[in-house]
């Protein structure tokens, strides 16, 4: 595996592979790599000549500094999962690297922007936006992988994709899980034991909304899977929503696409999932 720190050898390297007609994946990632990021490479492997992974905390997408200084950093450990799943390049640049010093950025994503997670985290998506425009530019890759996990992430990079006419497709990749049925994330290293044993709630009340979709109407669907959250200790319920696949917006009988979507806070640390009712 290559690693680059910068963005213009990486570029270089890159267009020599597009020249001799090589295919690249692309898989965005903060770093303290799971299991689940190394599901979206193996299937950018399957599906592509060469395989890019970025490893980059992004400043611009924290509003709480003391959430960015504490996010998992484990650059030795991640270069080794990279290397053990065939990953063809990595890069890891440094802030400085990505930013100058007072870069402004503001794209029109639209409602969904502050629907759910907007809500919670203002400004969130923009800084995602603004660092996905930035890589997809460095890789220029044929197609780029994203976890269903953060489900509205890859409806807001989607809708810039569109927007800016990128020549990417996205993949969005299945949730990867714990044996005990809780959601793979980078964050689940600060739960303390306990904690770790109430965040099953939160996969244990989707997977009830999966059973149940057919059994109640969606208000009472929600009302029961809000309450098995409420009663677990150490869980404070940011939302949960069932809502259309495509818009967020709240879900009808008459919804094509029906995704349920929760955020709470466990412990000290936030978490988020989703779980798929129905299928566009």
């Amino acid at each position: 595996m290559k690693t680059f720190t910068s963005k213009k050898t990486l570029q270089e390297y890159l267009h020599q592979l597009k020249a001799s007609n090589k295919t690249i994946g692309f898989v965005a990632t903060m770093g303290a790599l799971h299991q689940g990021h190394i599901s979206l490479i193996e299937l950018a492997k399957q599906q592509n000549d060469i395989v890019v992974c970025s490893v980059f905390v992004n400043p611009t997408q924290f509003n709480d500094p003391k959430d960015l200084e504490k996010y998992p950093r484990t650059i030795e450990a991640d270069t080794k999962m990279l290397e053990q799943a065939g990953c063809d390049i990595l890069f890891n640049p440094e802030v400085n690297e990505m930013y100058d010093g007072n870069e402004q950025w503001h794209l029109n994503l639209g409602e969904t922007e502050h629907l759910l997670e907007g809500e919670f985290r203002p400004g969130h998506y923009q800084g995602v936006t603004q660092v996905v425009n930035k890589l997809f530019n460095i890789v220029n890759p044929d197609k780029a992988y994203f976890g269903q996990k953060d489900y509205q992430q890859f409806l807001i990079i989607s809708k810039m994709v569109d927007m800016l006419n990128m020549p990417v497709n996205l993949v969005m990749c299945p949730i990867l899980r714990e044996a005990d049925g809780l959601a793979m994330s980078s964050r689940n290293i600060h739960l303390t034991p306990e904690d770790r044993q109430h965040a099953l709630v939160l996969s244990k009340a989707l997977n009830w909304l999966k059973d149940n979709f057919d059994k109640h109407n969606i208000p009472e669907l929600k009302q029961e899977a809000e309450k098995m959250i409420n009663s677990e200790p150490g869980v404070e319920l940011d939302y949960l929503a069932i809502a259309d696949g495509d818009t967020l917006h709240p879900a009808t009988e008459n919804t094509k696409s029906i995704v349920a979507l929760v955020a709470a806070k466990v412990g000290k640390t936030r978490l988020i999932d989703n779980v798929i009712l129905v299928h566009g």
